[in-house]
């Protein structure tokens, strides 16, 4: 999965690509030759720029450092050049490690788990699944704290932090982005709760304490969770996620995108597959504590997708649920304010429902949100 590239003088390509959760920097000559010039495991890059005797310039972030900029010299190694962020030196982070899985189909997956900060060998936490978007997206091994990603923030309140790259994610090939076309919500989400069960295997996670957030094709993996699975989720953030497959066709800017890119067939092909793939077919299932948030303004999935979701399990009452707007945003929150208030909200909700000795009976929290305690 090519992430940018960039030509040399001479006509060579370089590129950043990734490889699983890592990246690699090569180069190709235009015969076809290829030579590897930054191998795995240094930084997770993701833009390059060139001098013209050769030298590059990279952006990439790590574990324990988000963008730095790097030099690799003509026939040399990457040398990190800046420390933007020297203050992260006195904090303490989780462990990050690589963790693979199997899917009860026996494919092999992976993704990045961050342990509690102190984490104690042979006790059970609360996990918080965080799922990707796109599904044409990954998860790298790098810098994974950030206002939608509860990272190492949440390992230091206590949690483990779980992100899945699903079948269809990209960073393994185009045949893999493709398993899991035309089956949504099918073993791509299966494969969540396989990896959910092969930590708890591992005595790391509490299996009644879990909980499911993400965004896009995240925000529908977690209504999916709140309701499909809501016996597997105690508890669920969605963020401008999808909960109605036939509905989301017409209301978003990108109509194709589920014909071309995912499904090869229209709604009127199929419409009991759309709609039995749609979170809001399953609500009567739902008793997931679920908080729910989009922007207001989202051209992509419509904030009506979010108003079906709620309405339905509002009505239903047998769990709390809350619905949160945000003015002026779009697909994903870019004012700083919005950003936090999402933070906030999302860990306090996982906190509420996971941490408390009440779990998902528990009060759900004020709606007001005290900033200046958080």
């Amino acid at each position: 999965h090519v992430e940018a590239f960039a030509w040399t003088e001479s006509g060579e390509l370089m590129y950043v690509a990734a490889e699983g959760v890592e990246t690699v920097v090569g180069r190709v000559a235009l015969e076809g030759s290829s030579h590897l010039r930054v191998k795995a495991g240094v930084a997770i890059f993701q833009s390059l720029s060139l001098a013209k005797n050769g030298a590059m310039a990279l952006v990439g972030h790590t574990a324990r450092h988000p963008g730095e900029v790097f030099y690799v010299a003509p026939e040399g190694e990457p040398k990190r050049l800046t420390d933007s962020n020297p203050w992260l030196k006195e904090k303490e982070f989780g462990e990050q490690t690589v963790v693979q899985w199997k899917a009860q189909d026996g494919l092999t997956l992976e993704g990045i788990l961050i342990k509690p900060v102190h984490y104690q060998k042979g006790r059970r936490y609360p996990l918080i699944l965080t799922v990707h978007g796109g599904p044409e997206s990954h998860i790298p091994n790098g810098w994974l704290t950030r206002y939608a990603y509860p990272g190492q923030v949440g390992a230091a309140r206590g949690f483990a932090i779980f992100y899945p790259n699903y079948r269809g994610s990209t960073g393994r090939g185009v045949a893999f982005s493709k398993l899991g076309h035309a089956d949504a919500a099918g073993k791509e989400f299966s494969d969540l709760i396989d990896a959910v069960d092969h930590l708890v295997e591992l005595g790391i996670v509490d299996r009644d304490r879990v909980g499911i957030t993400g965004g896009s094709y995240g925000g529908y993996a977690s209504a999916w969770g709140a309701t499909y699975y809501s016996d597997r989720f105690a508890a669920s953030v969605m963020f401008v996620g999808i909960s109605d497959n036939v509905s989301k066709v017409g209301t978003t800017d990108i109509p194709e995108e589920m014909y071309l890119v995912h499904h090869r067939k229209r709604l009127w092909d199929d419409w009991e597959y759309f709609l039995e793939r749609s979170p809001i077919r399953h609500v009567k299932k739902g008793h997931t504590p679920t908080l729910i948030l989009h922007g207001k303004e989202d051209p992509r999935v419509h904030p009506s997708q979010s108003m079906e979701l709620y309405r339905h399990l509002k009505t239903l009452g047998q769990a709390p649920v809350r619905l949160v707007f945000y003015p002026g945003e779009g697909h994903g929150n870019r004012r700083a304010a919005s950003r936090f208030d999402y933070n906030v909200r999302m860990l306090r909700w996982m906190e509420t429902f996971l941490q408390s000795p009440q779990g998902r009976k528990a009060k759900i929290p004020d709606f007001r949100i005290d900033y200046d305690r958080q």
